[in-house]
């Protein structure tokens, strides 16, 4: 993988601090869209076992980490926003997400690991556009399309 100037890093809690566990979670969900390079291993640190991998997902690079021992939660002051072409692809990650993750408001979720998502049609823009839309929003866990356009 080409290295960009900047690559966003994520840092992940495992209970063995194995970053295979983060790796196949995210495998299963985006199949072919899911890229890794060799986990490289750190061994013994401050924060437990822990090790490292580059990854993609649709294209975008990120540095991941996993320890042993958690250091820091994530949180809402970051998200990854994952654009769908449809309700079907919606309702896909959604469920996959949340199964073992929690829902959250507006289209907002957090999966099993904390990382937080906000799963919105591809139009999400033209469908606030519409009268009332902020209503309807608000009151969504996950996004119904459907409801915009009644």
């Amino acid at each position: 993988m080409k290295q960009d100037k900047i690559t966003p890093a994520l840092w992940y809690h495992t209970s063995d601090g194995k970053i295979e566990h983060v790796i196949n979670y995210y495998k299963s969900i985006f199949k072919n869209k899911f890229k890794s390079e060799s986990i490289i291993p750190l061994g013994k640190t401050p924060s437990g076992y822990a090790e490292m991998c580059n990854i993609q997902f649709f294209g975008n690079k990120y540095l991941i980490m996993s320890t042993s021992i958690e250091h820091h939660k994530f949180n809402d002051t970051f998200a990854i926003v994952l654009h769908c072409k449809d309700q079907s692809e919606i309702d896909k990650y959604w469920d996959y997400f949340t199964k073992e993750g929690k829902e959250a408001m507006c289209g907002w979720c957090e999966d099993k690991f904390g990382l937080r998502w906000q799963i919105i049609p591809k139009n999400m823009g033209k469908l606030m556009s519409k009268t009332g839309a902020t209503e309807v929003m608000m009151k969504q866990r996950k996004i119904i399309i459907e409801e915009y356009c009644k």
